[in-house]
Parts: structure tokens; C-alpha cells; sequence
């Protein structure tokens, strides 16, 4: 059984790899009393963070739904919202745009701005506020 270091498990699809994470999860709670908020698990989507949580549950009861369980990006803005207070300017309830929502503002802006929306195109401003 592994021991010490943070595990990392690649594998295929319907390899076991839920299976394997949710029992291992299980171990440290149960056997090794390693607390919920020790444990991070990192999923690639918000289902299967919600399945292997509620396996967890069913293994080891109620006190798993306190599990950080969840996808990177999700994991990132929890901690970004709880921490907001230490980045000066940064409001814990900030909006995160997906690329659509970025062009139809970045598009707004220009208009706004009286820009040539076709010589700067919201691609053209997306690139040059990644540049700053």
C-alpha cells in the first residue's frame, strides 16, 4: 500500500481509477485518521467529483461530504475566494468568463470605447491584456 507522498493516478477510461482513489480515500479516513480537510481530490469534471464523493460517503459515512473533491479549476476559485482578502483589488465574488462571455465583453468595450471593432477585434484585445 502506498504510504507518504501525494499519489497520482493516470490511467484509462473504466480503468478503476475511481474505484482505486475512493478506496484509498477511504483508508485514510477510516484506518489512518487522516482528517476531511487533509485530503484534496482532483477530478477532471464536476460529476465525477460529485460520484466519488458520495462513494466515499457510503465507505466511510456523512463526514466525507466535508472532502475537497472537485475539478482543478473549481479547487482554484474556492481557494481564490477564500484568499481574496490578501490580493489587493480582487472582490471574493468575481465572475470568471468562459471565452464566448470574454469576446461578446471585450466587443462591448470597444463599441463602448468607440473603437473600430473590425481593426481591433475582441481577439486582438484578448491578446493584448494577456500581454500585460
Amino acid at each position: 500500500l502506498h504510504e507518504g507522498s501525494p499519489l497520482l493516478i493516470v490511467a484509462g477510461a473504466g480503468s478503476g481509477k475511481t474505484a482505486v482513489l475512493t478506496r484509498r480515500i477511504a483508508y485514510l479516513l477510516a484506518a489512518r485518521d487522516v482528517g476531511v480537510g487533509q485530503i484534496l481530490a482532483i477530478t477532471f469534471t464536476n460529476k465525477a467529483a460529485a460520484e466519488m464523493r458520495e462513494r466515499v460517503v457510503q465507505l466511510v459515512g456523512p463526514r466525507a461530504r466535508n472532502m475537497w473533491v472537485s475539478t482543478f479549476h473549481s479547487t482554484c476559485v474556492r481557494i481564490l475566494r477564500n484568499q481574496a482578502s490578501l490580493l489587493p483589488g480582487l472582490n471574493s465574488n468575481f465572475s470568471i468568463y468562459d471565452s464566448d462571455d470574454s469576446r461578446r465583453l471585450l466587443m462591448m468595450l470597444g463599441k463602448d470605447m468607440g473603437l473600430d471593432t473590425q481593426r481591433y477585434s475582441p481577439r486582438l484585445l484578448a491578446n493584448g491584456i494577456s500581454n500585460l
